[in-house]
C-alpha cells in the first residue's frame, strides 16, 4: 500500500456516474446523480484498493495537441448535458474534501496526465492502479500498472488485456490505429474490426509489419488498408497516450504532491447537507464512538494511507448474520423477535412464479439490518435435513401474519400475499413495500431487488439464477440445498430492510411523493391483490365458437389474398409478402428495413391499403389472427381449474405514468374499435344471479387538462355540462354550438385528444385526411381560443427542462430523461410526453383512488359485490342482482368524490350480463 499510486480517470467517472443516475435530485430539484455516484464510487474504490498515494484526474477545458493535429478529433461528441455541467464544480469540491488531490491540466488530456504519472510511478518502483472504463489506457498496462473497472469489477493485468483484446498491451496502440476509436472520432481502416486487426497483428507482428505487407492483403479490406496508409501515422499519434507530459507547474512529485489526505469532515458535512445525502450526513455527524475510535486506532497504527482506506469504506453494511430455522426452539426465538419488532421484512420462496398456484417452500424474516433467518418448509431434494412442516410453521406464524398491528415490509408483497392466501393465511399489517418505494421515487428505472441493491446500497446480491440456474437446467427452489437457499432468501429479507432504510427517508422529504406512496400506491397494491384473487368468470364455449368463426374468416381472407396475388403464398411470411408486393405486383416501396429491404410492417400496409386491396386484406387477416391466438384460443386455457376463473396479474410498477399493466392474460388490450374485439368481451360474464357493472370516468383527461391549464373556455364548458367536443368545434369553426355539424364535432374531438398527446400539424392532417396547412390553421385557431392550454404547454415544457420531471395533480413525479437530449427526435418525444404525462398520470391516480374507495366501502357495508377488473379508466364489478340498485347509486358517487378538481368529475355506469353489454 505504501508503494501504490491509485489514479482515477475522473472524466470517465463523472460521465458514468451521471448516466447511472441521471434523474437523482435533491429537495430543491438540483441534479445530484453524478455527484452521488462519484462520491460513492470513490468511497468504494479506496476501500477496495487502499493506497498511500492517490489522484483524481479530470480533463481541463480547452484544446490539446490532438485538436491541432486533427480538426475532427472528438467532433462527434455531444456537448456535456446541462444537468452534468451543474455538477462538475460540486464534484471537484467533494473529491477534494474526501482527501483526493485533483489534477486538471490545461492543454493536456486526462489520459496523458494519467500516462505520465503511471510511468513516473514505475520509475520509482511503485505499483500503479488506474481506475477507468477507457480502453485506450490498456496500452499502459505492464507488470506494475493495472487497470480496474469498478462498474464491471473487471481487472486488467497483462493477461487480462490479452484476454480482452486479443493482443498484449504493447500492441494496443497498433490495434486502436487499425480499428479506430469511434468515441474520439479517430477513423481506423474502413471495414477492419477487432478480429481482422488481431489477425493482422498476430500474423505480421506490429502495425509497421502490417503496413510493410499491405500489398499482400487481398480483398476489400486490403484495398481499404492501402488507401489508409497515408492516414495511419497520424491515427497512431492520436490514439497514443503521452507519458512525458510536463506537469511541473501543477505538482512537485508523487511523494510530495499526491499522498492520500485526511478527509475534510466539515466540508463533507456541508456537501452532504447541501445535496441531501442523508445517510452519509448521519455517518459524518453522528458516527458512534466505536466507529470513531476504530478509525483513530487505524490511523495511529497504520499511517495516513490505511486511515484513508477505513474512512473511504462504502456505506456501512453490517456483517451478515443469516440463520436457518430448523427447530421449534429456533422458530420460537424468531417469533419473539418479530412480535417485539417495530418493522419486519418478510419474503417467501415458492415453487412457481404463478402467484395463484405457487406453493410455499420457505419464509425469510429480518427485523434488524444484517440479521435474518430462513425457515425452510418444503425442500425435497435427496439428503435434505428434517424441516418444520409447512402447516406447523404457518400455524405458529398465523397470528403474527394476520395481525394488522404488526408492521410488515416486503419487496412486492402483493405476490407474497397471494402465496400466504394459497395456504389460507391473510397477510395484514403491510406498511411498506420497497418495490413501490422505488417506483414512486424513480418510476422510469428498474425496481427488481438486484438492481435496487446495486443502485442504492452499492451491493451485489446473490441472484435467483445463481441459486437455481437458468434455462432448461433451472431447478425449482424446493430442490436448492438449504444452506445455499438460506444465503439467498435471508439476504432478500435483509436487503429489503436496508433498501427501505435508504428509500423511505427520501420519500418523506417530498410531501407529494409521500402522499402518492402512502395514500395511493400502498393501498392500491392491497386492493389489486383482492381483484386478482377474485378473478373474472369466462365462458369458454362462447370463446370456442368465436375462435371457429375467426378461423373460417381467416381462411376466406387467405383465399382472397391468393386470388389477388395470382398465386398461393404464406400470409405470415414477410419475405413472401415482399416478393408478391414489390417484385410481382410492383407496388410502391413506402419505406425500407434497416437491412435495405422494402418494409411490409403495419404502417406500410395501412398506407398501401389506401390505394390497393391486397394490403387491406393482409391487415384484416393479421387483426383476426391476433385476436384468435391471443384471446379466443388462449383465454380458455388460462382458466384456473380451482376457481373456474381467469386471474390476471396487475403490474403496478411498470408504466412511468402510474397506469397499471395487465398480463397473463393482458385484459387491457382487447380491441374495442371493431366488432370482433367487442365480441370477445361478451365472454366475460357474471354467474347466475349476478350482473356485470362497468364504471368509468367521462372524458377524464380533458377534464384534467381543464383543471391544470385553468383555461377559461374549457372550465366554462365542463361547468355548464356542455359537450366539450361540440364546444371546441364551436370555437374553432366560429359557429354557435347548435350549428356544429357532426363532421365538425369529429374534427374537434381529434384535435382535443390529439393536442394533449402532442400531435403535430402533420399528424393531425394525416389523421383527418386534410392538407397540412389546414391542420396548422386549426391548431392555431385552437390555441387562440384556448389560450390557457397553450400557456400550460409552454410552461410545462420549460418546467420539465429545468427539473427533469413533471408532476401529476397529486404530486407523482414523471421523469423525462431525454428532455434535454441533444438528439432532436428524442427531445421532442420527451416534450410531448411532458405535456401528456400529467394528464395520464393524474387519471391513473384518480382510478387508483377510486379502487381504494370502492373496496373500502364494499368491505364496510359487508356487500357481496366485488371488483373483478380494472382497465384503464374503468372499474368492472361482479354484482348480485339484489345489490344492483345500491351499487348503481353509490359507485358513481364514490368515483366522483375521490378528489375535488376545478371541473366536476363524472363517472358513468353500465350494466349487463357480460362485459360488452355493460361497457
Amino acid at each position: 500500500m505504501q508503494k501504490t499510486l491509485l489514479l482515477v480517470d475522473g472524466s470517465s467517472y463523472l460521465y458514468r456516474a451521471f448516466h447511472a443516475m441521471p434523474d437523482l435530485r435533491n429537495a430543491e430539484g438540483e441534479p445530484t446523480g453524478a455527484l452521488y455516484g462519484m462520491i460513492n464510487m470513490l468511497r468504494r474504490l479506496h476501500s477496495d484498493y487502499p493506497a498511500a498515494y492517490i489522484a483524481c484526474v479530470f480533463d481541463a477545458k480547452g484544446k490539446t495537441f490532438r485538436d491541432d493535429l486533427y480538426a475532427e478529433y472528438k467532433a462527434n461528441r455531444a456537448s456535456m448535458p446541462e444537468d452534468l455541467v451543474r455538477q462538475v464544480e460540486p464534484i471537484h469540491a467533494a473529491v477534494k474534501a474526501m482527501g483526493w488531490p485533483v489534477l486538471a491540466v490545461e492543454g493536456i488530456e486526462a489520459d496523458d496526465v494519467i500516462g505520465t504519472l503511471a510511468v513516473e510511478a514505475v520509475k520509482h518502483d511503485m505499483e500503479c492502479i488506474i481506475s477507468t472504463g477507457d480502453k485506450d489506457l490498456a496500452q499502459l498496462v505492464n507488470g506494475q500498472v493495472t487497470l480496474v473497472n469498478t462498474m464491471s469489477n473487471e481487472k486488467l493485468d497483462r493477461e487480462g488485456v490479452i484476454g480482452k483484446f486479443g493482443v498484449p498491451p504493447e500492441l494496443i496502440v497498433d490495434y486502436l490505429t487499425l480499428v479506430g476509436d469511434t468515441v474520439d472520432n479517430v477513423p481506423g481502416v474502413p471495414k477492419v474490426g477487432p478480429k481482422t486487426a488481431v489477425k493482422w497483428l498476430t500474423q505480421y507482428g506490429s502495425l509497421d509489419g502490417v503496413i510493410a505487407n499491405a500489398d499482400k492483403i487481398t480483398g476489400v479490406v486490403g484495398e481499404n488498408l492501402r488507401n489508409s496508409l497515408d492516414w495511419l501515422p497520424k491515427a497512431r499519434v492520436l490514439v497514443t497516450v503521452k507519458t512525458d507530459c510536463d506537469l511541473a507547474k501543477h505538482m512537485l512529485s508523487i511523494a510530495e504532491s499526491l499522498p492520500a489526505q485526511q478527509p475534510n469532515r466539515e466540508a463533507l458535512i456541508d456537501i452532504y447537507r447541501r445535496y441531501g445525502f442523508k445517510t452519509w450526513l448521519r455517518e459524518a455527524t453522528e458516527g458512534d464512538g466505536a466507529k470513531q475510535q476504530a478509525a483513530a486506532s487505524v490511523a495511529s497504527n497504520a499511517g495516513a494511507g490505511q486511515a484513508q482506506g477505513a474512512l473511504f469504506a462504502s456505506e456501512s453494511l453490517p456483517a451478515a448474520d443469516y440463520g436457518t430455522v430448523l427447530t421449534e426452539e429456533q422458530l420460537e426465538l424468531w417469533l419473539e423477535r418479530i412480535n417485539a419488532a417495530q418493522l419486519t421484512a418478510v419474503d417467501t420462496e415458492t415453487t412457481s412464479l404463478n402467484s395463484m398456484q405457487a406453493q410455499l417452500v420457505g419464509i425469510s424474516l429480518c427485523c434488524e439490518a444484517g440479521k435474518a433467518a430462513y425457515i425452510p418448509v418444503a425442500h425435497a431434494y435427496q439428503g435434505a435435513p428434517t424441516q418444520l412442516s409447512r402447516e406447523f410453521v404457518l400455524s405458529e406464524l398465523r397470528d403474527w401474519l394476520e395481525d394488522p398491528s404488526k408492521p410488515k415490509l416486503g419487496q412486492h408483497l402483493k405476490y407474497d400475499s397471494h402465496i400466504f392466501a394459497n395456504h389460507g393465511v391473510q397477510l395484514r399489517g403491510i406498511v411498506h413495500d420497497t418495490l413501490l418505494e422505488s417506483y414512486v421515487l424513480e418510476s422510469h428505472r428498474t425496481h427488481d431487488m438486484d438492481s435496487l441493491a446495486q443502485r442504492h446500497l452499492n451491493r451485489k446480491t446473490v441472484t435467483y439464477e445463481q441459486v437455481c440456474g437458468k434455462g432448461a437446467s433451472q431447478i425449482c427452489f424446493d430442490e436448492v440445498e438449504i444452506t445455499r437457499a438460506t444465503e439467498y432468501a435471508a439476504e432478500d429479507a435483509d436487503i429489503t430492510l436496508q433498501l427501505h432504510e435508504a428509500l423511505w427517508p427520501r420519500i418523506q422529504e417530498v410531501p407529494g411523493l409521500n402522499y402518492i406512496y402512502e395514500k395511493i400506491e400502498l393501498p392500491t397494491s392491497i386492493v389489486l391483490q383482492k381483484i386478482e384473487r377474485n378473478g373474472v368468470l369466462i365462458d369458454p364455449q362462447k370463446l370456442e365458437a368465436q375462435s371457429n368463426e375467426l378461423g373460417h374468416r381467416m381462411m376466406e381472407l387467405e383465399r382472397q389474398a391468393h386470388e389477388l396475388a395470382g398465386q398461393p403464398f404464406n400470409l405470415n411470411s414477410p419475405k413472401q409478402i415482399c416478393d408478391i408486393f414489390f417484385d410481382k405486383l410492383k407496388l410502391p416501396v413506402v419505406k425500407k428495413t434497416p437491412s435495405g429491404s422494402p418494409s411490409t410492417d403495419e404502417e406500410v400496409l395501412q398506407k398501401l391499403a389506401e390505394d390497393y386491396p391486397l394490403p387491406q386484406i393482409l391487415l384484416d387477416y393479421r387483426s383476426l389472427s391476433k385476436l384468435k391466438s391471443t384471446y379466443t384460443d388462449k383465454l380458455p386455457k388460462m382458466i384456473d381449474p380451482n376457481t373456474g376463473r381467469v386471474h390476471t396479474n396487475y403490474a403496478q410498477a411498470v408504466a412511468v405514468t402510474g397506469r397499471l399493466a395487465s398480463n397473463d392474460p393482458n385484459l387491457q388490450n382487447i380491441p374495442i374499435r371493431n366488432t370482433e374485439g367487442r365480441r370477445i368481451r361478451e365472454a366475460f360474464i357474471a354467474p347466475p344471479g349476478s350482473v356485470i357493472v362497468s364504471a368509468d370516468y367521462s372524458q377524464i383527461e380533458l377534464r384534467i387538462m381543464a383543471h391544470i391549464s385553468e383555461d377559461a373556455n374549457m372550465l366554462r364548458a365542463f361547468a355548464e355540462g356542455i359537450d366539450i367536443h361540440r364546444a371546441t368545434a364551436s370555437e374553432i369553426f366560429s359557429v354557435s354550438k347548435d350549428e356544429v355539424t357532426s363532421e365538425q364535432r369529429r374534427y374537434a374531438k381529434v384535435i382535443n385528444f390529439g393536442l394533449i398527446y402532442g400531435m403535430s400539424a402533420f399528424g393531425l392532417a394525416s389523421n383527418l385526411g386534410i392538407e397540412r396547412s389546414a391542420a396548422q390553421m386549426y391548431i392555431e385557431k385552437y390555441f387562440q381560443r384556448f389560450a390557457g392550454v397553450a400557456q400550460y404547454m409552454a410552461d410545462t415544457r420549460a418546467q420539465a427542462k429545468a427539473r427533469g420531471y413533471v408532476e401529476t395533480v397529486f404530486g407523482r413525479r414523471l421523469w423525462l430523461p431525454e428532455i434535454n437530449s441533444p438528439n432532436g427526435p428524442r427531445r421532442q418525444a420527451a416534450e410531448r410526453a411532458a405535456i401528456n404525462a400529467p394528464m395520464q398520470g393524474t387519471a391513473a391516480d384518480l382510478i387508483k383512488l377510486s379502487m381504494i374507495a370502492v373496496q373500502d366501502w364494499l368491505e364496510k357495508e359487508g356487500l357481496q359485490s366485488k371488483m373483478v377488473m380494472q382497465v384503464h379508466d374503468e372499474l368492472v364489478l361482479e354484482v348480485p342482482e339484489s345489490e344492483l340498485a345500491t351499487i348503481r347509486e353509490k359507485l358513481p358517487q364514490l368515483m366522483a368524490g375521490v378528489a375535488t378538481l376545478k371541473v366536476p368529475l363524472i363517472a358513468e355506469v353500465g350494466v349487463g350480463n357480460n362485459w360488452d353489454e355493460a361497457h
